[in-house]
């Protein structure tokens, strides 16, 4: 029976917590049904209450075409990373998943009230996406995800992340630098520095849809100095080496001055 491996690595413990205290070198194996798990060394079997693997759904070849409905969107994901900017292969184990892609087919539309409003992105539109949505499908050789307008973050035509353009209600905020030292002086290691939840914000979306279908523009502006919530949204590293985070405008509790 073939499996699937998944590592401690590749997961984002700040969304699954049910991952807590396992190591990164261990692993689980996992059957092509849910059902079937095999445990790692040293893992017990409560580390795992609750998590669902799906795989991606085939679609036969002779389906030649895909049209979401409604506010679905149809993305072509963008192939992970195989080797290091230095030119070292990576395993697969260690190789990037990717949360974007091409926009290859759009649904009509959504209803905003009575009213019947445009998707926020097209068809060539290169996109990222929230890391846990939609259903992913192998149509044409390829990898592509089925998801909501609504889970998309924002239109990224480059390769680094401070060129971001969020879409509807997101925020594009670069994460303040963590403390090296504590109040008494001592330096901090890697290890026990914390997360900050402040950052700077860079860009904003539109902003969401009323009743009527009009923009209801976000009171955020670039430049703003916010604190938001500690396990909200998704993390890139940025070319600059600096980190950033896409969330919900209200996942931001508080501006800063």
């Amino acid at each position: 029976m073939a499996t699937a491996q998944l590592t401690v690595s590749s997961i984002s413990t700040r969304n699954l917590a049910s991952f807590q205290g396992l190591r990164p070198t261990e692993a689980a194996k996992f059957g092509p049904s849910v059902g079937h798990l095999t445990v790692g060394r040293g893992l017990s079997q409560r580390s795992f209450k609750g998590l669902v693997v799906k795989a991606a759904t085939v679609v036969a070849p002779k389906y030649t075409s895909i049209k979401p409905l409604g506010d679905r969107v149809l993305v072509k994901i963008k192939t992970a990373e195989e080797k290091t900017e230095g030119g070292i292969l990576l395993p697969t184990t260690a190789q990037t998943k990717p949360q974007g892609g091409e926009v290859v087919a759009i649904g009509d539309g959504k209803t905003a009230g009575k009213n019947k409003v445009d998707l926020s992105v097209k068809t060539g539109n290169q996109v990222v996406y929230s890391q846990y949505a939609g259903t992913e499908l192998e149509f044409n050789g390829s990898k592509h995800l089925i998801l909501k307008d609504d889970n998309i973050v924002g239109i990224l035509e480059t390769d680094d992340v401070k060129d971001l353009k969020p879409l509807n209600d997101r925020v594009l905020i670069k994460v303040a630098e963590a403390e090296e030292k504590t109040a008494g002086g001592l330096l901090l290691t890697e290890a026990s520095k914390e997360r900050p939840s402040i950052g700077t914000v860079v860009a904003v979306g539109p902003g969401t849809f009323d009743e009527e279908g009009n923009r209801k523009p976000l009171t955020l502006t670039p430049g703003n100095t916010v604190m938001y919530s500690k396990y909200a949204g998704n993390d890139f590293k940025g070319k600059d080496g600096l980190d950033y985070i896409t969330l919900r405008a209200s996942d931001v509790i508080a501006v800063l001055s």
